[in-house]
């Protein structure tokens, strides 16, 4: 059985407060929120169907506006597919995946629930294209490893142009999953099991 983390206590409440809705505070973001959809890796609909915001930390939130607004210097933007998630999703999505490469244990929570991790993508800012990169999301393979050197140039280079740019502004790059990136210092956060709908409120 796992146990359960967290959780709704006045000290959770008071993080709710440092979550920052991303539109609100991040330049040319768009949204295609995965796990609100039953378009991801288990085939059912996880979030709310009508979730349409998603969250970081201030400080995370801050550093991501950094990238944005270097990144549109370029002409590109960033596509998140996931941020804050509830340890409720965490742990339906360990009863599939039992395998902490690409799927946290619930048990010690992730960076997810702690709203500090983002997955993410890159798109052009003229015409709204994705931007190539190695693989879609929540591909659980090697070639979504960031030494998976097996690929065109131009996916190398995209994926490079991602990490370089997000670990100059102090996000970690997650070794198995080319699209993951963490605020550091994650014992910092509380594990939060809040449902969107609740963080709205707030």
């Amino acid at each position: 059985m796992i146990p359960i983390l967290l959780f709704i206590s006045n000290n959770a409440f008071n993080q709710v407060d440092h979550l920052v809705e991303l539109k609100s505070r991040v330049p040319n973001i768009r949204y295609a929120l995965m796990y609100a959809t039953d378009e991801n890796f288990t085939g059912k609909r996880i979030y709310p169907k009508n979730t349409n915001q998603t969250y970081l930390v201030k400080d995370a939130a801050d550093a991501l506006k950094k990238v944005a607004v270097e990144l549109e210097k370029t002409g590109i933007g960033i596509l998140v597919w996931d941020a804050y998630r509830p340890h409720a999703a965490t742990v339906k999505f360990w009863k599939l995946i039992h395998d902490e490469r690409y799927v946290a244990n619930p048990a010690k929570g992730s960076g997810h629930n702690r709203g500090i991790a983002i997955d993410m993508t890159l798109y052009k800012l003229s015409s709204g294209d994705m931007i190539e990169m190695p693989t879609g999301f929540d591909n659980f393979s090697d070639t979504a490893h960031h030494d998976f050197m097996q690929l065109n140039k131009e996916k190398i280079n995209n994926r490079s142009i991602l990490k370089t740019i997000m670990e100059k502004n102090g996000f970690q790059s997650f070794q198995t999953e080319w699209w993951h990136y963490s605020w550091p210092n994650n014992k910092e956060y509380m594990v939060l099991n809040i449902p969107f709908k609740k963080i709205k409120k707030q």
